[in-house]
């Protein structure tokens, strides 16, 4: 039988400890972005390539992660993550002193270190989402309540989300050929001694875990038999391509801008992004135990829609000067008034994870692990979409690319509307055990 986490001391920890994860994976997936300005200045495909590696991660990690989580548990699973994380940016931090002279394949070699070592991070950060996600949904008891947890954890996640484009642009400052991964190695460094220091604290942390035995559970389906949750794999999907690629294509197109100090000003655009998703989170995480997702998500879905739709029909001549706010380092620019319609964006994007995650699993009860599974091999969205927007942007143009992101919004107002219905309430999803599991 399932053993869920009824202590309330040992709940709190639990609750505690995935916050804390849940910012450490935005920490370490939004590098990639800033960090591609850097390759992509000296070589044009480069500039999504890293995340690219670490959203590709995601097809080959995602099942694999479920399935450790229902044989190892979330806490160890956790724990070999932040090991794997460790080491992915071990990697990168090489690349910045190893190779830079050694040519191959039409690039130097440590481009290719910087892009292992990204993808061995979106393994780490795939593992953490698997965990972080169906963890806080159990522990708050799905519903409005699940995804109030999942939308606080949000809030952390946005926070450091905020943080790191912002110190990447503080280091690199005006984006030249020149410019090396030893610029933003002090960050790298950091993430390491903090993905240490993550697995020593919760290594000694007794963590109450909301299912139990998992591995002795029957299973007569796949999550994919739910109408629901296979419309909102699609989801998010589309969803992540969508998070990834408003920022990142922003901070591409004003980064490549010929204005001294341009990479700050565009790292401080993303950061806004950023800042604008920790705002939203927060809101939700008060409204959401009286506020439905499926309403959360309808409302963000259509706002974004139009606010793209905005940007990219406003004529690119109309600049206004982009905040200033020196508390956080956040460095004003002339830029196009478009930019303050995308980076507006992050306010709806806030809600849409946790919206989509609570939705999508909502009734899946043993298959709620599986599912996970599911969901962060589709996570790959995230590193596709986002290179398909960038390549439309560089030959296109970098506004006519958020044509993408707008179809993509319109599919999540889809399911919001229609496709987030369980229609398939008749699947048995109690945890009855295995025969092997009911004689030990």
């Amino acid at each position: 039988m399932a053993n869920p986490a009824n202590n309330a001391k040992g709940k709190g920890i639990a609750i505690v400890t995935m916050f804390f994860i849940f910012a450490m994976i935005s920490f370490v997936t939004n590098m990639a972005a800033p960090f591609g300005n850097i390759w992509g200045f000296r070589y044009a495909w480069a500039g999504m390539a890293g995340n690219l590696m670490n959203f590709t991660a995601y097809l080959f990690m995602g099942i694999p992660a479920g399935n450790m989580l229902i044989r190892y548990g979330y806490k160890k699973t956790a724990l070999i993550a932040l090991a794997v994380g460790a080491i992915g940016l071990g990697i990168q931090l090489l690349s910045s002193a190893v190779g830079g002279d050694v040519e191959l394949f039409g690039a130097t070699l440590n481009l290719y270190i910087y892009l292992l070592g990204a993808l061995v991070c979106g393994f780490c950060v795939c593992m953490l989402n698997t965990v972080v996600n169906p963890m806080l949904n159990l522990l708050g008891g799905g519903g409005n309540k699940g995804n109030q947890l999942i939308q606080t954890g949000g809030a952390l996640n946005s926070l450091s989300g905020t943080l790191t484009p912002l110190f990447v642009g503080m280091l690199v400052g005006t984006l030249t050929k020149e410019t090396t991964m030893a610029s933003v190695a002090p960050l790298v460094v950091t993430g390491i001694v903090i993905f240490v220091l993550a697995f020593v604290i919760i290594s000694f942390i007794k963590i109450q875990e909301p299912q139990a035995n998992l591995s002795n559970v029957k299973y007569e389906h796949s999550p994919l038999a739910f109408r629901h949750c296979t419309l909102g794999v699609i989801a998010i999907f589309f969803y992540v391509g969508i998070e990834i690629g408003i920022p990142g294509e922003l901070n591409a197109w004003i980064s490549r801008e010929s204005f001294e100090g341009a990479a700050a000003v565009a790292g401080s655009l993303a950061a806004l992004y950023w800042l604008l998703m920790l705002v939203g989170r927060s809101l939700s995480s008060v409204i959401s135990g009286k506020v439905s997702s499926r309403t959360q998500l309808m409302v963000a879905s259509s706002v974004a829609i139009v606010l793209i739709l905005t940007a990219i029909l406003l004529p690119e001549s109309i600049t206004f000067r982009s905040p200033s706010f020196e508390a956080l380092n956040i460095t004003s620019g002339e830029v196009p008034l478009k930019t303050l319609f995308i980076f507006l964006c992050g306010l709806c994007t806030s809600v849409m994870w946790g919206g989509i995650f609570n939705l999508a699993t909502e009734g899946l009860g043993k298959y709620t692990a599986k599912a996970s599974g599911l969901f962060m091999t589709m996570v790959v969205g995230g590193g596709i979409m986002p290179f398909i927007q960038d390549w439309i942007g560089r030959t296109v143009g970098y506004v006519s690319s958020y044509w993408l992101v707008l179809a993509m919004l319109v599919y999540i107002l889809y399911y919001a509307i229609h496709g987030s219905k369980n229609v398939n309430t008749d699947i048995n999803v109690a945890e009855e055990m295995t025969p092997d599991a009911r004689n030990l």
